[in-house]
């Protein structure tokens, strides 16, 4: 059901980096589990617009942190959505009536991202299925056994499952704040973050998509990435990529790479003196990590991040 005209309801600064031209816009369904009109999610809308995909946003209508995989039939909103961006009676999916490309769904992450998925895809993209399912940037990390009962991942490894290559996203900095604080203070650290780790992002999804033919991830895998503190790493330009595992293990078998053959974990990434971006690779179902193959498939469709090693 379409909501009625409303002007901030129903259904910021990019930072320049350099992207490939290619014949049709990527599609991308974007999703979260902070909610629909917080600061990072529209600031990674803008960020992916800015970057040329085609882009469909499709998140809860309010906080859902630490849901997990969680589901539910969407219902009429009987409180308003975060921030006050739709009333209380608005049904149970709805949009921005002066964008209708952002929608938000009242239930969990995994039934915003299938709606997106399942719904807007084929409303809004002639190909009628997304190319990949951005799920963040969450607001905080989500490293090795902390991603249990995340929401965030959760919706990426719903999208996983469904056959859409997807990624979960998330990053140290920023708050829980409304989208409007991208415009009213541009200089505060959560639109700063928003700014910086929507670019981020943006060229990490294009790079993953024109990285090869055939698959762009194997099937029933998703990616975790996670990015550091902005402080001290103000601009996309500040930060390196390296692949990681989800979780320490001295005795893993892990794809080699860096002189080595198990792989940091993405905490230990996070944490390291640096602007380090960790990427490890997960099984969808039981979002743990995958084998050396499956490693490496990834590892070689991300050669033009260019990848890097920990500072010894």
């Amino acid at each position: 059901m379409k909501v009625p005209s409303m002007r901030v309801l129903h259904r910021c600064m990019p930072v320049a980096l350099c992207f490939v031209a290619y014949g049709r816009a990527q599609n991308i369904v974007l999703t979260n589990d902070d909610g629909w009109a917080v600061a990072s999610i529209r600031g990674q809308y803008d960020a992916l617009v800015d970057a040329n995909f085609s882009v469909v946003l499709s998140a809860p209508a309010e906080n859902q942190s630490g849901t997990g995989s969680s589901s539910a039939t969407p219902t009429p909103l009987t409180e308003p959505c975060e921030y006050n961006s739709c009333p209380v009676g608005s049904p149970a999916e709805g949009f921005n009536a002066s964008e209708p490309r952002l929608n938000y769904v009242n239930a969990y992450p995994v039934d915003a991202v299938r709606y997106g998925i399942q719904t807007l895809a084929p409303e809004f993209f002639s190909s009628s299925t997304p190319d990949f399912v951005i799920s963040g940037p969450n607001i905080g990390n989500n490293l090795g056994k902390g991603i249990d009962g995340s929401g965030t991942v959760g919706a990426a490894c719903e999208a996983a499952k469904e056959g859409i290559p997807s990624a979960a996203f998330s990053g140290h900095s920023g708050s829980h704040v409304s989208y409007t604080t991208l415009a009213s203070d541009p200089d505060a650290t959560a639109s700063r973050a928003a700014h910086v780790y929507g670019a981020l992002t943006a060229h990490f999804v294009r790079v993953l998509l024109g990285g090869g033919t055939g698959s762009v991830l194997p099937a029933n895998v998703a990616l975790n990435v996670n990015y550091p503190s902005v402080k001290g790493c103000g601009t996309a330009a500040d930060f390196d990529w390296v692949f990681s595992r989800l979780r320490k293990n001295a005795s893993a078998v892990d794809v080699e790479t860096c002189g080595g053959g198990v792989l940091p974990s993405e905490h230990k990434v996070v944490h390291s003196s640096g602007c380090y971006a960790s990427v490890s690779v997960m099984d969808a179902s039981t979002q743990t990590d995958v084998d050396a193959a499956t490693q490496g498939a990834v590892l070689e469709r991300l050669g033009e991040l260019p990848l890097s090693c920990l500072s010894s």
